[in-house]
């Protein structure tokens, strides 16, 4: 019998993360180094991307790629797994983090629905939805390949229930339908690829609830006095699931969605 420590070891295996000088996927790409794999930081953010990278080679003494990527170009998207095969050998996991939340220069993304603007709904499909459907398909292969493939979908509760609008009263903060909807998609996407790339590649997502970071005041007393552990989710919450779903912790799972909310769905 394997030990605890042997199933979450990662020396050996390579991992794209996309989104990954962000937030929430640079906490993701600092957990799978943590634990020995070999982390692709595919972002836009040429800067962002280059310092995660080197902070993972400082802290970890693991390999890490920067990969600067258009996520808005097809051909862009599709490249990645060529890219990581040609630098690693070998791609075993793939976490999708890129998402589009919403930008001041996004017109018609938040406000009242009657404001809101298929321009900005079909931005959000293509980058929530769309890319990862199609790097998930390039990336097909070399995952089944690898004999531990993993993937790993990063969706949201607004993907499982409808927004409280009474959360964002007072404040210019909303949760449009485009991103509701993406990310309900998302969900449904993870149980399709299960059992399409089953038994070669485990397919599963991480629903976060929301992540403070400082928020209006009113919308986060209000967010905290919803949540039944009482407080706003940490990028670290989101991690430790990554990790579990990324490694043999979980190598019988998958089409999976594991809500990491503080209990905000359960009521």
């Amino acid at each position: 019998m394997r030990s605890l420590a042997n199933l979450m070891d990662l020396r050996g295996r390579v991992a794209v993360v996309t989104g990954g000088a962000g937030h929430i996927g640079s906490v993701i790409a600092d957990a799978l180094a943590e634990l020995g794999a070999a982390v692709a930081i595919v972002d836009l953010a040429r800067e962002r991307c280059v310092t995660v990278a080197d902070r993972l080679r400082a802290r970890y003494g693991t390999a890490a790629m920067p990969l600067v990527i258009d996520l808005s170009q097809e051909a862009e998207v599709i490249s990645i797994p060529r890219h990581v095969q040609e630098e690693f050998g070998r791609l075993d996991i793939l976490v999708h983090t890129a998402a589009l939340v919403g930008t001041a220069a996004l017109k018609g993304w938040t406000g009242p629905f009657q404001q809101q603007r298929v321009e900005a709904w079909r931005q959000a499909l293509e980058v929530n939805q769309t890319v990862p459907f199609l790097l998930t398909q390039a990336a097909a292969e070399l995952l089944a390949a690898s004999g531990h493939g993993s993937v790993i979908n990063i969706s949201s509760i607004y993907g499982l229930v409808g927004p409280d609008p009474r959360l964002y009263e007072g404040t210019a903060m909303g949760c449009p339908a485009a991103y509701a909807a993406s990310k309900g998609a998302l969900i449904q996407l993870t149980r399709w690829l299960a059992t399409t790339l089953a038994p070669a590649v485990r397919v599963n997502a991480v629903s976060p609830g929301g992540v403070w970071r400082s928020q209006p005041e009113a919308f986060v007393t209000r967010y905290v006095e919803r949540t039944p552990l009482g407080r706003m989710a940490r990028e670290e919450d989101i991690k430790d699931a990554v990790a579990y779903l990324a490694s043999d912790l979980s190598n019988y799972v998958t089409g999976q969605n594991i809500v990491v909310d503080g209990g905000w769905t359960a009521w």
